[in-house]
């Protein structure tokens, strides 16, 4: 009954149409031009980066893991782009400095900014060590800070540019037991209407900030995610990466304010603006039973807040089709 409320409500507002995603008349936007992309080595980045170098883009590869960075540049240029790899933590405003200079210096401009680098943590919120809570804040709000800063200066020097930061359904719905991980993704949709707002006093208009709204996608990130839930990491009805892959290439040559990815997404972004109470215990009560009653027994873990793992490093996670063997387990057990 609640997901047919907010499908209900999503394809009154079409909601339901498919997700947008570049056609052939796209490429002479993209070929050729330069798309900085964080969080590169693994899910939205990499399947990003791939979908770019498809269309002759050069593409600048962020994140942590160099090794793996590597990797994905062999398939950028299989696919016929061009790479460059640069080792970011984007939590670091140095590293950050350093990646837009290297974008700069190879290819002479950069015309995308992609921040899609972040993490999760998962647990009751006073459970999770507070350290942990600002090691998320430090990449996932300070992260889109220094990269929207960086892109914003080369923008405004340029004359034009398009930033897209990666927000996520819960920019708009917080969740129980993802407290700071919803707090950060509500300062990257803050951070995109706030800029938004500074470049129409400007006048500059060739300049744009979009905000990409995704439902929970099967990426890697509940591998990667810090977890002290005592429970095996789960999400309710996890999208296909793909999708969000599309629509964040899409919106970077189409840009727009605010883009919910999918009907579920479009869904509780309209639920929340007609019953925000409701909408939000809704969703909690979902997730306490997705996480905190259905899944196994798991081990504490601040998973890769501090160091990068070097496993886990596809644009799928193999998250959905884990939680169905793990439902067919205590199900056949009961």
């Amino acid at each position: 009954m609640r997901v047919f409320v907010a499908l209900l409500i999503a394809l009154m507002l079409g909601g339901c149409a498919i997700s947008p995603r570049i056609g052939p008349d796209d490429r002479p936007r993209i070929a050729g031009k330069t798309f900085v992309v964080t969080g590169a080595s693994s899910g939205f980045g990499r399947g990003v980066a791939l979908e770019l170098a498809g269309q002759g883009a050069n593409v600048v590869l962020a994140a942590r893991r160099a090794t793996v960075l590597q990797e994905v540049a062999d398939e950028v240029r299989g696919r016929g782009g061009v790479p460059l790899v640069v080792e970011t933590d984007v939590g670091k405003a140095q590293d950050v400095s350093h990646l837009a200079e290297a974008a700069v210096a190879r290819f002479g401009a950069v015309d995308v900014w992609i921040n899609n680098a972040g993490v999760v943590a998962i647990g009751r919120f006073e459970d999770i060590p507070v350290e942990d809570h600002a090691r998320l804040v430090q990449t996932n709000v300070m992260g889109v800070i220094y990269g929207s800063h960086a892109a914003m200066r080369l923008f405004r020097a340029q004359g034009h540019g398009t930033l897209v930061n990666v927000g996520s359904a819960e920019s708009v719905v917080p969740l129980a037991y993802h407290a700071s991980y919803s707090a950060s993704k509500a300062a990257v949709l803050s951070l995109g209407r706030a800029l938004d707002q500074e470049i129409r006093l400007s006048g500059q208009r060739d300049i744009s900030v979009a905000t990409v709204l995704p439902w929970a996608a099967d990426t890697p990130v509940l591998q990667h995610a810090a977890n002290y839930s005592g429970r095996t990491p789960r999400m309710v009805s996890m999208d296909d990466p793909q999708t969000v892959v599309d629509a964040i290439v899409w919106v970077s040559v189409h840009p727009q304010d605010t883009l919910p990815v999918g009907w579920k997404a479009r869904g509780v972004y309209v639920m929340h603006h007609l019953l925000p109470g409701m909408t939000e215990s809704i969703a909690a009560d979902m997730q306490h039973k997705k996480q905190m009653e259905d899944a196994p027994p798991a081990g504490s873990t601040d998973g890769a807040l501090y160091r990068p793992s070097p496993a886990d490093t596809g644009v799928e996670g193999g998250n959905r089709a884990r939680q169905q063997r793990e439902d067919a387990v205590r199900d056949g057990g009961s």
